[in-house]
């Protein structure tokens, strides 16, 4: 099939073409996983809410299989100072929200948000959309493979704090998982790495493919970490 990354303004498509054999995993679980065993917070039925995509990019690096995070900006009024996966709303260029959209916005917001070369990334999957009540967007998850690297930083520092990558290693180690506890009694999976305390939609995301992967390791879900946490 077309790698996504090779098209100029043709139909975005997935291909799992050459993907790396550590990476199966991932795909069976994108192949397989229900919305309910991502999240119990699905998109609502009388379908409102902001369609939005977020790109899941695995790479490789010098420890192994690794994925690509960012920090948002401390000065923005949403989700500030916390670590998500590029993304963001869909724009009326990116198309069908039912069709290729998601893939093009996925690709759009990481070069706009990171500066990657979306040329060097191939799509291999999507993941059920899930709902963010908090904010009305209803996110589709957006797997790729970062099959060739480029450089990648802050592009607007009024949006973007860093951009970092996470070894896939740390994020199985038990040592750096924990229960997160929002001010207001909510909790959730968390991941204490790379100076950051990962929490909230993406570490929930993150936590689930651990386990459809056959990648979790046991730990301490007793470990608790308040929101205000700081390396």
């Amino acid at each position: 099939m077309t790698r996504a990354s090779d098209t100029q303004g043709g139909p975005v498509t997935l291909s799992r073409e050459g993907l790396p054999d550590w990476l199966e995993p991932v795909v069976r679980a994108a192949e397989t996983i229900q919305p309910l065993q991502l999240s119990r917070f699905l998109p609502p039925e009388n379908g409102s809410g902001r369609q939005s995509a977020v790109l899941i990019l695995f790479g490789e690096g010098e420890r192994g299989p690794e994925l690509l995070l960012m920090e948002r900006a401390g000065s923005l009024r949403s989700h500030a100072g916390q670590p998500s996966f590029p993304g963001g709303a869909l724009d009326p260029e990116d198309g069908d929200p039912q069709g290729d959209g998601p893939l093009r916005a996925a690709l759009r917001e990481a070069e706009e948000e990171t500066g990657l070369d979306p040329s060097g990334v191939q799509l291999f999957g999507v993941l059920p959309r899930l709902y963010i009540p908090v904010s009305g967007f209803v996110v589709t998850p957006v797997l790729g493979w970062w099959r060739k690297p480029s450089p990648v930083g802050v592009v607007d520092p009024n949006e973007t704090a860093r951009v970092f990558t996470v070894p896939v290693a740390d994020l199985t180690d038990p040592a750096h998982r924990a229960t997160a506890v929002h001010p207001r009694g909510h909790s959730g999976p968390a991941f204490l790495v790379e100076s950051a305390l990962v929490w909230g939609f993406t570490a929930g995301v993150i936590d689930r493919l651990l386990h459809f992967a056959g990648w979790e390791r046991p730990w301490d879900r007793d470990k608790q970490v308040p929101l205000d946490w700081h390396a």
